[in-house]
């Protein structure tokens, strides 16, 4: 499992910069060692939590579970609402250890989850282990219930690393293979394409003669996806390009069918190591750490230790411009988010968050948590971190989201007694990134709509009357929320134009068209 590692003070001491305030935070109390991979946010700006856990039988795990103990490591699933509070838990279970590392909102309201899994059939698990460890997917609704699952995996080792949700309503999952009778190096990129139903679609493996790891995958807007991959190989196997250094990141662009459209290779002499991809309105963003000076492909040189390394690249690959920045010693890149105009049509800025490490022994007064923002020129307008006084308890930060708002989620966990780790959640506001974000009254998406649409109210209030007329004036719907982003039901409406009226608290008013298809 791999984990990052920040001192105590990076999700509570954060929050004391002026800009800053703490909204909510959510402590989920663990007795074990637990692993907290990811946090998810849903279309209507709900959390879906995830990770790795022991069950204990006791503490916060629903009594049905307790039958379902095996001593090993389970998927481990937390919902919270907008305002912070639990909406259900899960486990799902195999007779060995099972590892959750990677999860996706789905359009229809629930979620794709994946992981690494060494329990054979038994318990929640339906079908028989492949042999060594195998790539797990459950399809959930947005109550957390089953829907389908699937095992994929061979005779050799997989391992699940990143899923995504396509424009078809299809998925891509992307994961490693050790050693495999149909791969090329010691290890190498598995791509599975599969429709809604979990019907395999395509299976492919990429690598070249050395060990190549897959970090991320996201979709792009013509259904197909992008990889982001850490490359240690040279020419050869399925690899076109040739390296530059030590390690190179390694991006490829699929079509909707998996297959490849291009692939390009950028880094320097030494090791350059990729974490994360974004979509910018003119192509891609690819994010990591760099150990290079100016070489190979890398036009921009380090200060100091290993620094960040941004590129961005247009839709052909073609690279538009790269940049460097240092925080100080081992700059790591934890989350990259992309601020778009309200039309989406162009990007505003980027916000980096991420933390710096002593590049040999960690210690906390070494340890920085920082977010950086660019404008789409990838120039610096400002940087903002937190250095900690003291260590009194180990904590690790596992991911940082934007949310559309404004609004920042930081998830980890923090270690109050040793092998006891709690998940700590904490939503923050921050009042530079919040001048940023383009407000509207209302917005609704999708739209046009089949069956579900999300009414998304952008300015502040306590209580909203949600109201649906049909073009003559007839009230079909009426509902109210607490919530900025509220889901409602468009199953019965006829093919046509609807009128969505907000009514608040505060007396506000607004109206939008809504298409139902």
């Amino acid at each position: 499992m791999k984990k990052f590692y920040v001192g105590a003070y990076t999700l509570c001491t954060l929050v004391g910069l002026s800009a800053q305030e703490v909204l909510w935070q959510k402590d989920i109390k663990s007795s074990t060692q637990d692993f907290l991979s990811q946090v998810t946010t849903t279309i209507d700006q709900q959390y879906l939590i995830t990770g790795s856990s022991i069950q204990t039988g006791s503490g916060q795990m629903p009594a049905a579970n307790s039958q379902k103990q095996n001593n090993g490591y389970d998927f481990h699933l937390v919902k919270l609402n907008q305002q912070g509070e639990q909406v259900w838990e899960k486990y799902f279970s195999g007779q060995n250890h099972d590892y959750l590392s990677a999860s996706v909102a789905t359009q229809e309201g629930g979620f794709l989850i994946a992981g690494t899994s060494y329990s054979g059939k038994g318990l929640d698990k339906k079908e028989d282990s492949k042999g060594g460890s195998d790539i797990w997917l459950i399809r959930l609704n947005e109550f957390g219930d089953e829907l389908w699952q699937k095992t994929l995996g061979s005779a050799s080792d997989e391992e699940a690393r990143s899923v995504i949700q396509t424009t078809d309503f299809g998925f891509f999952v992307a994961g490693n293979v050790q050693n495999s009778s149909k791969g090329y190096g010691s290890k190498d990129v598995l791509i599975v394409k599969f429709d809604k139903d979990g019907k395999t679609l395509s299976e492919s493996v990429f690598g070249g003669k050395g060990l190549d790891e897959v970090e991320k995958i996201i979709p792009t807007r013509d259904g197909g996806a992008l990889l982001g991959i850490y490359s240690r190989s040279g020419l050869g196997g399925s690899k076109k390009t040739e390296n530059s250094g030590e390690g190179d990141y390694w991006i490829i662009k699929l079509d909707k069918s998996g297959k490849t459209e291009w692939e390009k290779s950028l880094g320097g002499k030494a090791d350059d190591h990729l974490r994360t991809l974004a979509l910018t309105s003119a192509g891609y963003l690819i994010g990591g750490e760099s150990r290079s000076e100016k070489s190979g492909n890398k036009t921009v040189g380090i200060e100091e230790g290993t620094d960040l390394w941004l590129i961005s690249l247009n839709e052909r690959g073609e690279e538009i411009w790269q940049k460097s920045y240092n925080f100080g010693k081992r700059d790591i890149l934890m989350g990259a988010s992309v601020l778009h105009s309200a039309d989406d049509k162009s990007s505003k800025g980027i916000l980096l968050g991420g933390y710096t490490q002593a590049e040999a022994r960690i210690e906390a007064e070494d340890e920085t948590f920082w977010m950086l923002y660019l404008d789409q020129e990838g120039n610096e307008q400002w940087r903002k971190h937190v250095k900690g006084e003291s260590r009194k308890r180990e904590e690790r930060l596992s991911d940082i989201k934007l949310n559309r708002d404004g609004s920042i989620i930081l998830a980890g966990t923090s270690t109050e007694e040793l092998g006891k780790e709690n998940w700590k959640i904490v939503k923050l506001g921050d009042s530079q990134i919040n001048k940023l974000i383009e407000k509207h009254d209302i917005k609704i998406y999708p739209n046009p709509v089949s069956e579900y649409a999300y009414v998304e109210i952008g300015f502040e209030f306590k209580e909203a009357d949600i109201l649906l007329y049909d073009m003559g004036g007839r009230q079909l719907q009426s509902l109210k929320t607490e919530n900025k982003v509220t889901k409602i039901n468009t199953q019965n409406l006829v093919q046509g134009a609807y009128l969505v009226t907000i009514k608040t608290d505060t007396n506000k008013t607004a109206n939008a068209k809504l298409i139902k298809k």
